[in-house]
């Protein structure tokens, strides 16, 4: 099942366990790219309130270093809808996959960016930073498209907001009143939202403390878990084209 993940033609049931290792992917960078650039890559709240804090106090660098990493998280992203929507028009089951090969080469640039950000290499800094970006935006958009919108993976605002919901709902005390629906709560929903907070959590602490113990190389197993996730979608492809006969010229 998990070498499936990223199929194309995969059932919707698919999503929340690839939701949960993208999370855990996105929650290793976010937590490993904090301890190598000294900011959070994921989220764009946190990085559109940074430019109008920086513009303000007339830090005119760190404004253009925000916008640029607003550009590019957002060029991730309409890289994935690109990729993912010429494969789809040509009918590839690795549609959905295509782009976490390019997030997996890019991890590998990052470890490579690490080793002259550790030669204190200072005006590598920023360019660490949106490329950081580029495969957060890249990482979103490719589980929003195949989960229609229901699933994020590279930030938990959202995931915190809906499991709170749930809980409402879950610990709320219906009283008797005949003419109103019964509160209940999506037990299902409640489940698998967990599931993403506790792998993003995880990621986290595996991100922190493998780039604490070994540096960027951390950066080399989780491009392994994207290729994984990728390769029987390709395979699968690959002789799909081998086996089609040749269409007259």
């Amino acid at each position: 099942m998990t070498l499936g993940l990223t199929d194309a033609r995969s059932p919707a049931g698919a999503n929340v366990p690839l939701g949960a290792v993208l999370c855990f992917v996105a929650g290793a960078i976010n937590a490993g790219g904090f301890l190598a650039v000294g900011m959070y890559t994921s989220h764009m709240s946190g990085v559109v309130s940074s430019m109008a804090d920086n513009l303000v106090l007339g830090h005119w660098l760190l404004v253009w270093i925000g916008f640029c990493s607003l550009t590019a998280f957002m060029g991730g992203a309409v890289t994935t809808t690109m990729m993912v929507e010429w494969a789809l028009r040509r009918n590839l089951r690795s549609a959905y996959g295509r782009p976490l090969l390019v997030e997996a080469m890019l991890l590998l640039v990052f470890g490579l960016f690490g080793a002259a950000i550790d030669a204190r290499s200072v005006a590598l800094v920023p360019y660490t930073v949106v490329l950081l970006c580029f495969i957060m935006g890249l990482q979103n958009a490719l589980i929003t498209k195949k989960s229609n919108a229901e699933i994020r993976t590279t930030h938990i605002t959202g995931l915190v907001t809906d499991i709170g919901i749930e809980l409402g709902r879950l610990f709320y005390v219906n009283r008797s009143f005949p003419n109103d629906p019964r509160v209940l709560a999506n037990r299902s929903k409640l489940r698998s939202h967990t599931k993403l907070l506790l792998s993003f959590v995880t990621g986290a602490l595996a991100g922190a403390w493998g780039f604490k113990a070994v540096g960027y190389v951390a950066t080399v197993p989780l491009a392994l878990v994207l290729v994984v996730l990728v390769v029987r979608p390709l395979v699968l492809d690959y002789r799909t084209w081998r086996d089609t006969p040749a269409r007259p010229r």
